[in-house]
């Protein structure tokens, strides 16, 4: 058996194995993310949320899964069918396809790239086609309008989020996510992460994340009030569920990018504690109940606030930031708290 999986058939066969194993931790936790959204958002506004299918409504998100798979898929008239029914598959394969660089341990990563800052960077700067297509293939003036909105705050929130990671990379002096994390492994532990010299940066990056996946507050491709859902609005059955497990696969992995980044990955914040992946799941869990809360207790911005909020405060911010962390690292300031590279992590 050993010696099959040096062969060509066995590695191939511990590549797809591995594929499965990712793609089955992001679908699970698909359905404990939406049970949970719901969960904490009822809490807030002191109801009981989903409570009868399964023990604790557990299985709630199962049934609705189930529900839209076996509804009739509707395709409104005039719709370009093929571009149409493209269009969710496109928001769920590119959203999947980004944990293929997210690691959980120094070991437990399905593609160690050493420019996987970049990969994040093109996966999702194409998830916007989705969304677009979506909008364009439903032959309606409102999905239109949706989608040109959505893809205008996605396209405006990118660049904010890619200069805060270009303050972390020239603070590491790499792209790989395993050398961002152990960048952070240093004797003070939790302080020791980079949420202390980035700290601006970390509330800058949360923020644009929340605009980046279109979470409320920042709803606006979809706000009922408006563009009734947005993009989404011809959409039902499967091609539905693809849009939503598209959005929240994508939320995750925000949460999987600031734990990263800036709160030592899978390292524990306590020394005398074993690093490994349960922090890392932890911590993606943290950021993902602080998403939750924001839906339940921020109002909705108007679509002006939004992108003067993204191109006249975030976007001037992080560039100032960058500059900032070049000097720092460049002259070894705060003992090179700003340059690990420098000093070996």
């Amino acid at each position: 058996m050993a010696d099959f999986l040096t062969t060509g058939p066995g590695i191939a066969l511990i590549i797809v194995a591995q594929c499965l194993a990712v793609i089955a931790f992001v679908m699970i936790s698909l359905l404990f993310l939406v049970y949970g959204d719901r969960k904490i958002w009822a809490a807030v506004q002191m109801r009981r949320g989903p409570n009868v299918v399964g023990i604790f409504g557990l299985l709630q998100t199962v049934a609705d899964a189930l529900k839209y798979v076996v509804k009739e898929i509707v395709i409104p008239a005039g719709a370009d069918k093929t571009v149409f029914m493209l269009a969710p598959l496109i928001a769920f394969v590119l959203a999947m396809i980004s944990w293929a660089v997210i690691p959980f341990s120094d070991t437990w990563v399905l593609a160690d790239l050493n420019v996987a800052i970049l990969y994040i960077f093109a996966i999702g700067s194409l998830e916007v086609y989705g969304v677009i297509m979506g909008g364009w293939a439903s032959n309606s003036k409102y999905p239109f309008l949706g989608s040109l909105r959505s893809a205008a705050q996605m396209i405006s929130y990118e660049v904010s989020i890619g200069l805060i990671i270009i303050g972390v990379v020239l603070s590491t002096g790499s792209l790989n996510f395993g050398d961002i994390v152990r960048a952070q492994d240093g004797d003070y532990g939790f302080f020791s992460w980079y949420w202390l010299p980035h700290l601006p940066m970390v509330f800058l990056f949360f923020i644009s994340a929340l605009a980046e996946t279109n979470r409320p507050p920042f709803d606006l491709p979809e706000a009922e009030s408006e563009l009734v859902a947005g993009y989404q609005v011809e959409y039902s059955s499967t091609p539905f569920l693809l849009f939503m497990a598209g959005e929240y696969i994508a939320i995750f992995l925000m949460c999987a990018l600031i734990s990263l980044l800036f709160f030592g990955g899978w390292l524990s914040p306590i020394p005398i504690l074993p690093d490994g992946p349960l922090w890392m799941v932890a911590k993606m869990s943290f950021f993902f109940f602080m998403f939750a809360m924001v839906k339940a207790i921020v109002p909705r911005y108007r679509y002006d606030q939004l992108m003067r909020l993204g191109w006249k405060v975030f976007l001037p911010f992080s560039l100032a930031w960058v500059v900032i962390v070049a000097f720092f690292a460049q002259y070894g300031a705060f003992g090179g708290a700003y340059a690990r590279w420098a000093v070996g992590g």
